[in-house]
């Protein structure tokens, strides 16, 4: 008799709308970025994980939801798959999601593999039967979580190794999120909801983001006047504390959670939006990105900052992404490479490789970037 890998799938299509936007989340917003042009992404997402599945599609039986919450896509991609259960008259919500799961565990899945962000793992977390194996799929805009693998093929990869019988590590991994109104405010709430069991193995899966602000005075005064003497190009500031600081050294009232750009010594933009950043960039001047490293996870793309969107990075030229990072947060990766997650896997890929890591006055290191995971 034929063994078949029983996969349940669930899509959160609002997750991410916010990243573009500037919203800093999704929660309760999400009509008001699509007011704003932003286009679903989530389902991408999705079939960039089912496509590493495409030559395991006859050792799978998939369960899912119902429409845009996951048949939608399998049928486009022509996965044989079963929709239990129905979405709820007013669109997709947080209670569809928990009922999904619920669902779907009691059709015995092996894995449930889910897309969205923190919110969605909650959801998930709140209908979790223990023992129940999840995988989540990165399509948020905040990811706290450790249940979550580092980019969507990531995930796709661990499923495979899970479909063809390897043996992989199994753990528990935390639940987190933050309280959205106060994070669009610039102040970080985090809060530990429960935990997961999932696959855990090598690197796949992201860490669990560390909280608090890094505070390094002089060596941010140090880089905060090397970037004052390049007077010849403008900056495109991602959130994080550490250019915060930089920007706080310069005398310029930033955002701990939004895009700041300045030229000259000066704020053009403050908590910028995608649309913004490109409408700028268009104009032909010379612009460079400084992004940070999120302290123990590493991501550097795809993690807070969907307003730095793969059209923007191209534009802006890959030689003018710049990473910078104090040696304090180095030594927190442990040795693992910063990781790239943007949604575009051709950039993610273009990204990969040594980049140039700006970490003193006049000083910089060459730190290795992963577009995937790499198995220890």
């Amino acid at each position: 008799m034929k063994h078949f890998f029983r996969l349940g799938l669930i899509i959160n299509p609002l997750a991410g709308l916010g990243g573009q936007a500037a919203l800093k989340g999704t929660d309760g917003v999400a009509e008001q970025a699509l007011a704003m042009g932003v286009e679903p992404r989530a389902q991408e997402r999705v079939r960039q994980t089912l496509a590493v599945l495409e030559p395991l599609k006859d050792r799978l039986q998939i369960f899912t939801a119902p429409g845009v919450m996951g048949s939608d896509l399998l049928a486009d991609m022509q996965f044989e798959h079963e929709v239990i259960g129905a979405l709820s008259d007013a669109g997709t919500t947080a209670e569809d999601s928990r009922r999904m799961a619920i669902l779907l565990q009691e059709r015995g899945v092996d894995l449930l593999l889910f897309a969205g962000g923190d919110g969605t793992a909650r959801d998930v977390c709140d209908s979790a039967r223990p023992g129940q194996l999840m995988l989540g799929i990165p399509a948020g805009v905040k990811i706290h979580s450790g249940v979550y693998a580092v980019n969507p093929r990531a995930a796709g990869e661990l499923v495979a190794l899970l479909v063809q019988g390897e043996l992989v590590r199994l753990g528990e991994a935390e639940v987190r999120d933050i309280d959205e109104d106060a994070f669009r405010q610039g102040k970080v709430r985090t809060r530990l909801y429960g935990e997961l069991s999932i696959p855990e193995e090598g690197r796949f899966v992201q860490q669990v983001k560390q909280g608090g602000r890094e505070m390094e005075t002089l060596v941010l005064d140090d880089i905060a006047a090397w970037l004052q003497e390049q007077q010849d190009t403008g900056w495109i500031l991602g959130p994080g504390s550490t250019n915060l600081g930089l920007l706080e050294a310069m005398g310029i009232e930033g955002t701990l959670l939004g895009v700041d750009v300045i030229r000259n010594g000066e704020l053009l933009l403050r908590d910028a939006t995608e649309r913004q950043l490109w409408e700028l960039i268009e104009k032909g001047e010379s612009w460079r990105i400084l992004v940070t490293a999120i302290g123990g996870q590493g991501h550097i793309l795809g993690r807070g900052n969907q307003q730095l969107s793969p059209r923007v990075i191209r534009a802006v030229g890959l030689d003018n992404l710049l990473v910078v990072a104090t040696k304090t947060k180095l030594r927190t990766l442990e040795g693992r490479p910063f990781l790239v997650d943007t949604g575009d896997v051709a950039l993610d890929q273009a990204l990969t490789g040594l980049r140039r890591v700006l970490s003193g006055y006049q000083e910089e290191m060459l730190y290795p970037v992963s577009w995937k995971a790499e198995r220890e």
